[in-house]
Formats: structure tokens, C-alpha cells, sequence
């Protein structure tokens, strides 16, 4: 049988079922107009993604005033649109607590990505984006096609990681290569197997060539650029890859970002990460 996404998630089928709870939260908030109760009840079940939520929302990423101690006041305060997508984050992390320890340390790992999103909701804003935290969530999860393949094939993905350091290439191209697909084609699979927003998939499968997205074209193009500004930062970890991919002249030329904003950017990513990253990954 020939290696593709699809067969290593017929093989890993366990391991990678879709979050639970983020899954139930939209069949409820699709068939009904549900009450902060009613969401706050879902995720009630799952007491550690409701502390790890609590945690998020009372850092100072969101700021507020008063301690927000209750899933049902958070949905208030923060918005449905908002919580859903912190939920997802919050089960995408818990689904993966780890990595094998010579590939690379998994706070490495969320730091990269966790920047990147940041960086992908900062932009949002400065483009007047209309769901900016729906940015959030997609720089989050660009990568987690790596963490698929770090899990699944540990001994491929390191010799990918090894070829691309010596050969001096990008990770995608040294998995391209070895594999004949890439962390975002395997990402794109695992997020349409989890029925996950047409945008998300767009944004985790074109990150690393943004012109080949015929659609969500605008959503592709922030994620990244966020992806290249927090890479060339090069103080927010990794994700594997050692080297900064080429930056796509027609996507910073679509976003038409002010280049004095970014030094901006990368010093408020710097500000939040430390205290979101915190609240995320602790168990």
C-alpha cells in the first residue's frame, strides 16, 4: 500500500478522531439557536477542555476586567462565534500532547504555532477583516499536518526534517520529495476528515504556496505571511522546518500590509504569547 494522507489516517484512525466536543458544539449551534447554557453544557463534559478554556479566556491575550469563572459567562462575554473557535483550539492541543522526544519538543511546536496565530489575527484586524478570530484558529492549525506525521511516521518525518537541514531546503519541499505530498496536504486531509470550515482547509493546504488557492484566497495570504513574519522572527520556535520559506510577493502585494507594521506585530505576538501559551498547553 502507497503512503498518501488518506492511508495514514486509516491506520490511525484512534488517534486522530475528530475533537468530540467541538463536533457537538456545531451540531447544536446548526440545527438550533442555542442558549449559553446549552453551550456551556457541552463543554462542561469534558472538564479538562473547560479548565484549559477558562484559563484562555482570563488571560491577558483577551484582557478583561473580571474573572470570567463559568463556560456560560464566557459564551456571553466572548461571543459563540469566538468560544467555538477556542474550543477547537483547545481540543486540537489536548489531541496532541506530544512528540517523540528527537524529533522536536512540542512547546517548540505550539510556540511557532500559537505565534503565527497571533500574527494571522493582528493582520486580520489591520486588513479589516470581518471574523478575525476565524484567522486565529487557522495560523494555529497551519501546521498540524507535522504533528500527523511526527506521530504516524516518526522515522520518515525525521529523515525529512534531516534532509531539509543539510539540504538546505524548506521542510515542505524535503517531504514533497521523500513522500511525494507535504504537512499541508496531510493537514487538509485530517481537516476535511474532521469536516472542519471550508476556510481552514484552504488555509492549512496553500500556506506555503498561497496562488494556487482559488479560493479563500485573502485567508490564505494571511496565514502566510504570518507563517514567514514569525519564521524569520526566529524567537518563536519551530515547527521542524530550519529555514524561511520564500515570501510571496503577490500575497503581500494582495493583503497591501505597511512593512513599519511589522516590526509592531512581532512586539505585540511577543507581549501575549508567553501567558496564552501558558493557559493552552498546561493539562
Amino acid at each position: 500500500m502507497s503512503l498518501t494522507p488518506d492511508t495514514i489516517l486509516k491506520q490511525s484512525l484512534e488517534l486522530f478522531s475528530p475533537p468530540l466536543v467541538y463536533t457537538r458544539l456545531n451540531a447544536l449551534l446548526s440545527e438550533a439557536n442555542p442558549s449559553a447554557n446549552d453551550i456551556g453544557h457541552i463543554i462542561n463534559t469534558d472538564p479538562a477542555l473547560t479548565a484549559r478554556l477558562l484559563r484562555v479566556v482570563n488571560s491577558s491575550y483577551y484582557g478583561f476586567p473580571s474573572q470570567i469563572d463559568t463556560t456560560s459567562r464566557a459564551v456571553a462575554i466572548v461571543g459563540i462565534k469566538e468560544l467555538t473557535q477556542i474550543v477547537l483550539a483547545t481540543s486540537v492541543i489536548g489531541t496532541f500532547p506530544g512528540l517523540p522526544s528527537d524529533l522536536m519538543a512540542i512547546d517548540d511546536f505550539w510556540r511557532h504555532s500559537l505565534a503565527c496565530a497571533i500574527t494571522a489575527n493582528l493582520l486580520a484586524k489591520a486588513n479589516n477583516h470581518r471574523e478575525p478570530e476565524q484567522l486565529f484558529i487557522a495560523g494555529l492549525l497551519q501546521n498540524i499536518g507535522s504533528l500527523v506525521l511526527y506521530q504516524s511516521v516518526p522515522e520518515l518525518a525525521k529523515e525529512a526534517i534531516t534532509n531539509a537541514l543539510f539540504g538546505q531546503q524548506t521542510l515542505y519541499e524535503a517531504e514533497q520529495a521523500l513522500l511525494g505530498f507535504d504537512h499541508s496536504e496531510m493537514g487538509a486531509v485530517l481537516a476535511e476528515k474532521w469536516q472542519l470550515p471550508p476556510v481552514l482547509i484552504n488555509t492549512i493546504r496553500y500556506h506555503h504556496r498561497p496562488m494556487a488557492a482559488k479560493h479563500f484566497s485573502r485567508e490564505v495570504a494571511i496565514v502566510h505571511i504570518a507563517d514567514i513574519l514569525v519564521s524569520g522572527a526566529a524567537i518563536f520556535g519551530h515547527a521542524g522546518d530550519r529555514y524561511v520559506a520564500k515570501l510571496s510577493p503577490d500575497a503581500w502585494q494582495q493583503l497591501n500590509i505597511d512593512i513599519t507594521q511589522c516590526p509592531m506585530i512581532l512586539q505585540q505576538v511577543s507581549d501575549k504569547i508567553d501567558d496564552l501559551l501558558s493557559a493552552l498547553i498546561t493539562a
